[in-house]
């Protein structure tokens, strides 16, 4: 069965692809079914440019999605803790 989640946000950063960086300007993220991990459901991540060509995909089982984000999220609390976000 399909979810239908998605979840868009606007982002700045840059991504490596087959052609080198690209800016990245949009992060997509969906609960659904992956193209290439065997889970039934996984959590989806597309990193997007402009074009339509510059893309990266990342597909995660729900633990390591988890994982993920728990380690961004301690990786900003120090860097917070040690002023470094500007």
């Amino acid at each position: 069965m399909c979810t239908n989640i998605v979840e868009q946000t606007p982002v700045t950063g840059a991504a490596r692809g087959e052609r080198g960086w690209f800016k990245v300007k949009t992060a997509l993220v969906s609960y659904d079914h992956p193209v290439r991990l065997t889970d039934e459901h996984a959590l989806n991540i597309d990193l997007l440019s402009d074009a339509l060509s510059e893309r990266i995909a990342i597909e995660l089982d729900a633990t390591s999605a988890r994982a993920l984000v728990a380690s961004i999220d301690e990786a900003l609390r120090q860097a917070e803790a040690m002023d470094a976000i500007v």
